[in-house]
Order: C-alpha cells, then structure tokens, then sequence
C-alpha cells in the first residue's frame, strides 16, 4: 500500500469542474471522478456548505482529503467529496456565502479574497494499493465528515464497466431496482443500500468477492436478472402484501425453495391464522415458517416468571417427565401441548422439567 501525501490549490482541483448530477461530477482538470455516477447525491446541508468556505477563507485548516490512484493521471475521491463538491459549487457561482454582513458569490469578491480561496492548498493522501489494502485501510480512517457507507468504499474501489451498469439500475433515485422492490427491500438506492442487498443476496454474503470477480465484465445483467427472479417469486409466492414483508431476507427463501410449487390460497390462510396468533412475537418470521417450519422464526411467547413458579409450586419441584425433585433455576417451562398443535401459552398449559428432560424432550 503506497500513501503519499500531496497540498492542492483549489484552483487546480476545481479546473474544468463539472456537474452532471446524477451522470457524476468531475474536477482536477477531468482527471479527478468527485462523485462517480449514482454514487451519492450532495448531502450536505448549507450550513455545513457555507463552514467549508468560512474556513478556507480564514485560512483555518479542513480535513484531509483521500483519493485513489487509478492510473498515472486518473483520480477518484475516496473521502471528501462533500467538501471538494461545496468548494468547486462555490467557485463556479452556484451558491453564494455570507462575507462581512453581505452575502456573495464567488463572482462578487474581491480579488484578494478570490486568490485567498484558489490559492488555498488542501491535503489530499493518495492511496495506491490493491483492492483489499485500500478497503482495509479506509475502514480504519474513515472516521470524520460524512461518512461512506460500505458499499459507497467498494464502489471506489471496483469500478469498471459492471458497476457503472449495476449502479445505472440499482442506485439512482427511482430507479428501476427501487421500484420494483421498494416493497420488499429497505434501503435508499443513492446510498448504495439497494445495491449493497442485490450483490449480498446473489454472492451468499461476499460481496467483495463478486464484485472483483465481475469488475471488467462488460454488464450486470447477470445481478439484475437474479434480484427480478427473486422479487418476481416473492409476489407470485405471496401474492397479499403486508408491511412485515419488508426487509426479510427473501434471496435465502428463493434460494431454497423457488423450485417448490406452493398452493398460495393455504398458505395465505396459515399466514392469516399465525398474524392473529398472539403467541406469535416476530411477525415476519411468519413467511420464513411457513417455508421452513422452524418455530425459531417466530420467537413464540415465553411463559412468565410467575407462570413458571405457580407451576414449579403446583409440582412441588418435582420434574414431570423423570420425576425426580430439582431447584427451580434447575428447570425450565414446557408446553405440554406443543404450540405447533394448538398449545397455547397459558398457566394451565404449563409444565416444569428439569434441564435435561427439556432439552431432551426438544431434540425429538
């Protein structure tokens, strides 16, 4: 990992700046990527925007600034791209600043206070490295301003052709990922959560593997025709919409069970029954259940300490299944009727054993 530390007038990093909203913004006479397409709107509010520019006329010090090497004259900005886009909006007269009572644009000051500001010099670290080194390390830095998400960090990394696809579908605003799965699936496209879900749910949790391993391919088809499979069965699976459907993890259901043929009407109506259920805790574990049948996605209602002891009482300490006496921290409460054939969990569907016939009892 090479990191060499470089002062850069304004002057020169706002040359030839451009903005093409959500096409990308670039500076440093075309040479620097700010904000790569559909990366991250500007989110700075002008408070935070107007502190940039009162501190570079002062001459008070920012932050360091990060960019990536890509090449002998490529750059992209790993950390600071709000300041540098507050600094270069400024320059080029798109906001104007409160100076000595009256607010001015760029255009309006003087030259002294002109040259005050392209003459002020930021510190930039340029990072050259391989994709692990410079992930790695940024993980350790990226500790002030607006912090990147995960995903804004690899998408600095692994550009190419693929993200540039991946991200024209997944991360701008209304884009067609989000509208498809907007239902389904939290996150806001332009800060790459929409994203970050598609390539976590088709890579089993590597994303950084998929991602090196698919940066020079020429599209993201692959990523987009999976995240539409897995939506598409969703709805045909589960054709009623309910807010719990928001955020599971559908591609780990879809994964295992989209070859199942399913008859939506019982499912629909075991759905209904368990939303009514009041032993039921975790409502969106309903719809891993009734794929799976593991009662653990429904985190069904425990019984009491006070349930627990009038049953412990009614024993007199005594186990139900081996018989013998125990504490009552020594045992645990059962359902003696199971909830999945009707139990509920009420004192007269309480029992006491002692740890070992419980746990035994449940490996059955």
């Amino acid at each position: 990992m090479k990191i060499e530390l470089k002062e850069i007038p304004i002057r020169d990093v706002a040359k030839n700046y451009v903005d093409n909203e959500e096409d990308g913004v670039i500076g440093y006479d075309g040479t620097l990527n700010i904000r790569p397409k559909y990366q991250r709107e500007f989110i700075y509010d002008d408070k935070k925007r107007n502190a940039v520019i009162d501190s570079v006329l002062n001459g008070f010090p920012l932050n360091v600034m990060y960019w990536v090497v890509n090449g002998k004259s490529a750059f992209e900005i790993l950390d600071g791209q709000q300041r540098t886009v507050s600094i270069c909006r400024y320059v080029a007269g798109d906001y104007s600043v409160v100076i000595d009572g009256m607010p001015k644009t760029f255009h309006n000051l003087t030259k002294v206070d002109k040259d005050k500001i392209l003459d002020y010099k930021v510190l930039v670290y340029f990072c050259e490295g391989t994709d692990k080194e410079i992930i790695s390390w940024f993980k350790i830095i990226n500790i002030a301003g607006e912090k990147l998400t995960d995903q804004e960090l690899r998408n600095a990394v692994y550009t190419g052709p693929w993200l540039s696809h991946a991200k024209s579908i997944f991360s701008k605003t209304n884009c067609a990922a989000y509208n498809l799965s907007k239902d389904y699936v939290k996150g806001v496209p332009i800060r790459q959560e929409l994203l970050q879900t598609a390539i976590d749910w088709i890579a089993g949790g590597d994303i950084e593997g998929y991602m090196s391993a698919h940066q020079n391919d020429p599209n993201a088809n692959e990523l987009w025709t999976y995240f539409q499979n897995v939506i598409n069965w969703v709805q045909l699976t589960f054709p009623n919409y309910r807010k719990e459907m928001k955020g599971i993890d559908w591609a780990s259901l879809y994964n295992e069970f989209h070859k199942t043929t399913y008859d939506t009407t019982t499912l629909e109506e075991e759905i209904t029954k368990l939303m009514m259920d009041d032993d039921v805790n975790n409502k969106r574990g309903i719809y891993s259940y009734v794929l799976t049948r593991n009662e653990k996605h429904l985190s069904i209602r425990a019984f009491s300490e006070a349930q627990k002891r009038a049953a412990y009482e009614k024993q007199k300490g005594i186990c139900k299944k081996c018989g013998n006496p125990f504490k009552l921290k020594e045992m645990e409460a059962d359902h003696i009727t199971p909830w999945s054939k009707g139990g509920k969990t009420m004192p007269e569907n309480c029992q006491m054993l002692c740890k070992g016939c419980n746990r035994r009892k449940s490996d059955t």
